[in-house]
């Protein structure tokens, strides 16, 4: 964790240094855009750590570790796959929900099929990519990936269950 803040740390610096050298005031409409941007974020964000902590404390291990477990192998690789592709939100808030779940038991090629469902799949996403791009090319990203979480969760599964 503390690696991620500081290369974020060091990327928001060496970024803020070449908007002050632009000058034009690009410093502070940075500031200003991060601002707002935290400011509508924030629910969302509060939100997904409530509900990672929930089901932490909620669902009981047994059945995270039944279900999505390294032992219930495939079952727990399409329960994974599905709920990814069901899970809407930006990384913001699926990550917290997937890592709770990951911590609460379940397998990794589970979790690998989790953010490959939610990436590849996501229901949430279709409307705006149906809508903004077509349904034709919509139709067409969706069944050549379709499989893709499912195969990668089975990989990881196979090559990382015991990790």
């Amino acid at each position: 964790m503390i690696s991620a803040f500081v290369i974020l740390l060091l990327m928001a610096l060496g970024l803020g240094v070449a908007a002050y050298r632009k000058g034009e005031g690009a410093l502070g409409q940075g500031v200003i855009g991060a601002a707002r941007m935290f400011v509508s974020l924030a629910p969302l964000l509060v939100l997904a750590f409530v509900l990672a902590g929930l089901i932490q404390v909620a669902l009981p291990p047994e059945l995270v570790t039944s279900w999505l477990g390294e032992k219930s192998g495939i079952r727990g690789i399409v329960v994974g796959t599905v709920a990814g592709a069901l899970i809407t939100g930006g990384p913001y808030v699926s990550f917290p929900i997937i890592a709770a779940i990951f911590d609460s038991g379940a397998g990794v090629g589970t979790t690998v099929a989790l953010i490959s469902g939610w990436a590849m799949l996501g229901l949430g996403q279709l409307p705006f990519e149906v809508s903004l791009i077509g349904p034709r090319f919509t139709l067409v990203r969706v069944t050549t990936v379709f499989f893709v979480p499912f195969v990668a969760g089975t990989i990881a599964h196979f090559i990382f269950g015991s990790w």
